[in-house]
């Protein structure tokens, strides 16, 4: 039996290697300058998300193998910083697409699932005739104070939070610290998202991006995890490295994984007790039926079409 994703390890950031198949398993294999080769085996059934860096190259069978076991490759910049593209696993329900469609389609839903968003960031109810600006509003104002609240516990000063990849060392460590955290979350986020079966790009808060469910869920998360990483690595000689290793060391006690999936399933169907496990597969896929619904696949439907 594979993991279920919410059982899975977090995440693996690789870089400057080259990731193949042999007789065993998936490996990574280094070279040095007198040719001598490592490998270190990937445990690729128990791994949710791979950040393939710069100079990182893949074979197909390695690549097979991960999509057989659901993990989720994503190629990287430099340190894990910006997403560039991802892989999607081939056999997954699509209950929890449908759930995402369906509350996605209809204007009221989708701002019902905004709310409940906000509600699960800052454990404050908003009143039902919030509109989506004003949910922007308040939640800039509630991480602006964060900002300064961290500033002034690690005697920053004045912070700024800025993105700009074409001044990337211009910036400073907090900053440096926080993309990098803030991309590493992504990746999981994605990972879970894909396993899941949902579709990354219909965000409910976020959108014109194909990772625009993926902001929407990992921001449920910044201010528990990236945010204060960030601001504590104030002073480090180097943030983005730094920032991901504590960053995977804090996931062991923050169980992500598990409660990824489960805020996810509590928002798209937030009626049903007991949803099923996380990417579980399906066995037949079936046909839809404008009057009955679901109906089986794989039958031959001929000779009900002669009798009518």
């Amino acid at each position: 039996m594979l993991p279920r994703v919410g059982d899975s390890l977090s995440f693996l950031y690789a870089d400057v290697v080259r990731i193949v198949q042999d007789d065993t398993g998936v490996c990574a294999e280094t070279t040095s300058a007198d040719g001598e080769v490592t490998r270190v085996y990937l445990p690729t059934s128990a791994l949710s998300c791979i950040l393939l860096g710069p100079g990182t190259s893949i074979t197909q069978p390695a690549l097979a193998t991960f999509a057989r076991h659901g993990t989720t490759v994503v190629c990287t910049g430099s340190g894990g910083v910006r997403c560039y593209s991802a892989t999607t696993p081939d056999s997954l329900t699509t209950r929890w697409l449908e759930h995402q469609v369906h509350q996605w389609s209809d204007p009221e839903r989708r701002l019902a699932v905004a709310r409940q968003m906000y509600l699960m960031r800052f454990e404050v109810q908003v009143p039902a005739s919030s509109t989506l600006h004003q949910l922007r509003g308040m939640e800039g104002q509630r991480m602006k104070a964060l900002y300064k609240l961290l500033a002034q516990q690690h005697r920053v000063g004045r912070f700024r939070r800025a993105y700009d990849p074409a001044s990337w060392d211009d910036q400073d460590p907090v900053n440096l610290a926080l993309s990098s955290a803030n991309t590493c979350l992504y990746g999981i986020v994605h990972a879970a998202l894909v396993a899941l079966g949902c579709s990354p790009a219909l965000g409910f808060v976020h959108q014109g991006a194909q990772h625009a469910f993926v902001y929407d869920i990992a921001d449920l998360y910044k201010a528990e995890l990236t945010v204060p990483l960030a601001f504590s690595l104030h002073d480090s000689p180097q943030p983005e490295g730094e920032a991901r290793r504590r960053f995977r060391e804090r996931l062991r006690l923050f169980k992500l994984l598990p409660r990824i999936v489960s805020d996810v399933q509590s928002l798209l169907a937030p009626g049903e007790a007991d949803p099923l496990p996380d990417g579980k597969a399906v066995d037949m896929v079936n046909l839809w039926d404008p009057a009955t619904g679901s109906v089986p696949a794989g039958v031959n439907y001929a000779t009900q079409a002669d009798s009518e």
